[in-house]
């Protein structure tokens, strides 16, 4: 049986979780291709982001119409959510070849992060990605890539019958396996590397650090401020 001391706590609970409910939406909120989970994650618990964040299955990656199937209704769910406005952080490139996720983030209305792919935020975005590597013969990894990642997508590829071999094939051609350490594990990074076997030398581990990374989300958080206020 509740005595009114149990209802009063019980009441000031609700209105607790509500205040914090209130709280929580006056904020925007950063819906993110999980390769880019830690670096993210850091960045917010450095205080850098006042922003919530939430994160699509960086493994849905290796399949367009399955990522676009999973980040519709995530994106339209958090349209209402978050009045402050949502920031997409995925490249231009990471829906298809034709700036299909630009699309996508003008259909909705929203702001996303300036850049081609994942591993042009971790540069700062701009295309920078495209001017360390104009003539395409490196590969650019990032921690998101190498873990799990490449395991995941071998095991889509034995799937659909490509062996492992074959699918080594497809690095045939590059110079290399460029690292961007985002977060200080270069030995643990070059550890991993080695287990994807893609037959391709490691010509660099780069330091890199979140300053980049940081300054891609800050303009496309303000970009998304001056599109709340004006609207």
């Amino acid at each position: 049986m509740l005595c009114e001391g149990d209802n009063n706590q019980a009441s000031s609970t609700r209105k607790l979780r509500k205040l914090i409910e209130m709280a929580e939406k006056t904020k925007p909120c950063i819906i993110s291709c999980g390769v880019l989970k830690k670096e993210i994650q850091k960045l917010a618990k450095q205080g850098e982001l006042n922003v919530d964040l939430i994160f699509v299955s960086k493994y849905f990656h290796v399949d367009y119409s399955l990522l676009e199937k999973n980040l519709r209704p995530i994106i339209k769910a958090n349209l209402t959510r978050y009045p402050k406005g949502a920031i997409l952080v995925y490249g231009d490139l990471c829906l298809g070849p034709n700036e299909e996720m630009k699309h996508l983030a003008a259909e909705y209305g929203i702001v996303k992060v300036d850049a081609l792919n994942c591993t042009d935020c971790l540069l700062g975005g701009k295309g920078k990605v495209a001017e360390a590597d104009p003539n395409h013969e490196i590969f650019i990894l990032s921690p998101g890539f190498v873990t799990g990642f490449f395991d995941n997508v071998k095991e889509t590829a034995r799937r659909e019958g490509i062996d492992e071999e074959s699918l080594k094939s497809l690095f045939n051609g590059l110079k290399g396996i460029v690292f961007l350490n985002s977060l200080g594990e270069g030995e643990k990074a070059r550890e991993e590397i080695e287990k994807m076997n893609t037959g391709l030398p490691i010509l660099e581990i780069k330091s890199i650090g979140l300053e980049n990374l940081k300054h891609a989300l800050s303009e496309a958080m303000e970009r998304n401020r001056r599109l709340k206020k004006a609207s």
